[in-house]
């Protein structure tokens, strides 16, 4: 049995017209000969009925006091509610399908509720209904506890709902669907010059994805790469073949490829820079403040930790309660709100001289203030305004000539 394993977003299953162009990819592949085991995500996006955080907005998230097991339960029906109107779709086009729930698929996971990971993934239930159905839908982002508690697998879960699928059901492809051609090397709604690239390796778009770059979350890359199934980004909207994720350049499994210096630009948008100081005991302040975030559920990033007290960044729909928990606790935090952390990634910067210049140099030739910096072996994150973020990923993305078409056997520096 050839099997295929595609994932439409919540722009993908958004309305009957999109629903109607996510199903002609259905038939193709079935035409193609074909199984199809499709996962979905919540239709549409914030304001949408049925979208995730339009159901989170009934419990006034996030300054609620819903248990994050009842979260879970009400998070899960949005992918419920699209699994079974697309099932629906499809059977009225004379498509045999079936609906499952997370749980019904075989998906178990953890107790940690809102951010559950996934255990195991028993593929039984869908061989068996495949057995009867061409089509088998399947609800993204949840699976189910040993105790039978229902969970969420945290935001991007849908993309990580079709990588297990996938790797479990030893597919020929993973689609991943979305509203963009495939993985481009910068925000094309920003950068009117950026491209989509024909080819990239599990490492390149993970080390985009962990940064901001949407397309396909992280977890699921991982999970892809290690079962070696290859995944490809495509757009709903068009039949390109869009961006083939795999370990090599192009396409021909277990050949080494030449590391592109800089793959592309990544950025996230809505955060929030916290810094708190003390002069009399600095080892307090730092494990008060991480301490206190946490036991709160707010994640940090962007972390600079000195002598005289810390800095670090957190989603700006946090910034009231982690206010408010700091000066509870007797501290006089620093806000700025609008901030935002453009990454410029690339495999290729590993111990090459001269991209921090050439990022330092172009961000202050366009006049743009940077408010903190990082790195690691393959990316360089700087935190700015929010108002320069379009000025500066376009001067990044000039800097590194990521508009250049790369050849084949070309690398992009």
């Amino acid at each position: 049995m050839k099997l295929l394993v595609q994932k439409f977003g919540g722009t993908s299953v958004r309305d009957t017209e999109s629903r109607s162009r996510a199903i002609t990819h259905v038939k193709k592949a079935l035409n193609d000969g074909y199984k199809v085991v499709v996962t979905v995500s919540a239709m549409g996006r914030k304001g949408s009925p049925y979208a995730t955080d339009t159901l989170l907005g009934l419990i006034d998230f996030p300054n609620m006091n819903v248990s994050p097991r009842e979260q879970d339960l009400l998070m899960s029906c949005g992918e419920t509610i699209s699994s079974i109107v697309f099932s629906h779709e499809l059977s009225k086009e004379g498509i045999p399908s079936v609906s499952l729930t997370g749980a019904q698929a075989g998906f178990l996971t953890t107790d940690d509720f809102t951010k559950a990971k996934i255990i195991h993934m028993n593929p039984s239930r869908i061989l068996q209904e495949l057995e009867t159905y061409d089509v088998v839908v399947v609800a993204g982002f949840q699976g189910q506890t040993q105790k039978g508690e229902t969970t969420t697998i945290g935001r991007g879960g849908s993309d990580t709902t079709a990588a297990a699928l996938g790797a479990a059901l030893s597919a020929e492809y993973i689609d991943i669907f979305t509203d963009v051609e495939g993985i481009m090397t910068a925000d094309p709604r920003l950068v009117e010059s950026a491209r989509p690239l024909n080819v990239i390796t599990y490492n390149e778009i993970c080390n985009l994805a962990y940064q901001g770059a949407k397309v396909i979350h992280p977890r699921a890359v991982e999970i892809a790469m290690y079962a070696k199934v290859p995944i490809r980004v495509r757009s709903t909207y068009s039949d390109l073949p869009g961006t083939l994720v795999s370990g090599t350049k192009d396409g021909n499994l277990g050949k080494d490829i030449s590391d592109r210096t800089v793959t592309g630009i990544a950025h996230i948008l809505g955060l929030t820079q916290i810094k708190v100081q003390s002069k009399e005991d600095p080892s307090k302040l730092q494990s008060d403040v991480f301490k206190s975030m946490a036991s709160a559920n707010i994640s940090v990033d962007f972390i600079n930790i000195s002598p005289s007290g810390v800095v670090y960044t957190i989603d700006s729909i946090f910034t009231e309660k982690a206010t408010r928990i700091l000066k509870d606790l007797g501290y006089e935090p620093e806000i700025k709100e609008g901030c935002a952390k453009v990454s410029t990634v690339g495999a290729g910067i590993t111990g090459l001289p001269g991209v921090t210049a050439t990022i330092v140099q172009s961000l202050t030739d366009s006049g743009i203030q940077i408010l903190q910096s990082a790195d690691s072996h393959t990316t360089i994150w700087v935190l700015i305004k929010e108002t320069d973020l379009v000025q500066a990923v376009n001067a990044l993305h000039d800097a590194f000539k990521l508009n250049k078409e790369v050849l084949k056997g070309e690398t992009l520096k």
